[in-house]
């Protein structure tokens, strides 16, 4: 007898840096979600796509919960909350090694108010590899003090530890019905935006303070050539002149060598030749312009809407 086929949304929700992007990529199986040790890199909701049996999960990866303070910081956020109340489930997530402060607490307690009788509510606490066993307890409590959470689970996305198991969970637990994507997507996001993504990590991971939040990445073209290959010029857009000369690097340096590292990773991701060519431009108010936030996925309007 064929066992049924079931098919839901659960939206990875928590504080920057707590690791959301690394247990996508580990469950997907694949990198979809870049990941840097800086906090604030996921700006949009992320779908990641992954397979256990006859269920497919579809995880939202959304930017971290943070105090917004720009408008760019509001859209991003509220990017997050979409995520968190539209998904079939809600995992909030927390890292191991960090304290559960009264900010991170009321972040827990706006989830199940904004998702008040909208399905399951997880806690997945990561980084486990980090402390000792008996200071978890502590982490659990401390947080199912103010929620009554459906399932928790302790976890490592980095190694794995106990990633099977809240997989597996979920497979059983998402809605009855049709797959919702076809068997071989596992990610829900425009390749023009995927290298462009690709290309931002590359540069967070080589530029340093506060420069990484001032810049952004766009797929300007996009030429299929004959050969196979595909020709791609991004623009890298920094918030101030001065900022160029950091990104070039000495005699160009530091852009020749994140174009390399750029063009192999979306090579393998597009699994052809890649032949990529990145602009640097000043624009002081990038931050402030409709049009940038729509080429990476948020909203202008929720700059506005959200205090």
């Amino acid at each position: 007898m064929p066992t049924e086929s079931r098919a839901g949304f659960v939206a990875l929700v928590g504080a920057p840096n707590v690791g959301k992007s690394t247990l996508l990529n580990r469950v997907v199986g694949a990198k979809v979600s870049i990941v840097t040790h800086k906090p604030q890199t996921t700006r949009s909701r992320l779908r990641g796509v992954a397979i256990r049996g006859e269920s497919q999960i579809i995880f939202v990866d959304t930017p971290g919960l943070f105090a917004p303070r720009s408008r760019f910081d509001q859209a991003m956020v509220a990017a997050a909350w979409k995520g968190a109340v539209e998904a079939d489930m809600a995992a909030f997530m927390t890292a191991a090694n960090l304290k559960a402060t009264d900010d991170r607490l009321r972040l827990v307690e706006s989830l199940v108010e904004k998702r008040r009788g909208g399905g399951k509510l997880l806690l997945v606490v990561n980084k486990i590899d980090l402390v000792a066993p008996d200071s978890l307890l502590e982490v659990i409590d401390a947080y199912s003090g103010c929620a009554e959470f459906d399932s928790v689970f302790l976890i490592s996305a980095v190694n794995g530890s106990g990633v099977d198991d809240f997989a597996d969970w979920l497979a059983s637990e998402v809605p009855s019905g049709p797959w919702l994507y076809p068997p071989d997507q596992i990610a829900d996001l425009p390749l023009r935006i995927a290298a462009a993504e690709i290309t931002r990590e590359k540069l967070m991971l080589r530029v340093h303070q506060e420069l990484p939040y001032r810049l952004t990445v766009e797929t300007e073209s996009w030429e299929d050539l004959d050969n196979g290959a595909v020709r791609i010029d991004q623009i890298v857009y920094v918030g101030h002149n001065r900022h160029k000369g950091i990104i070039l690097g000495a005699n160009g340096r530091t852009i020749k060598q994140v174009g390399v590292s750029a063009r192999k990773e979306i090579s393998r991701f597009l699994e052809r030749d890649v032949h990529l060519f990145l602009h640097v431009k000043a624009r002081p108010n990038w931050m402030n312009e409709a049009e940038r936030y729509s080429m990476i996925g948020l909203d202008y309007s929720d700059g506005e809407a959200q205090s």
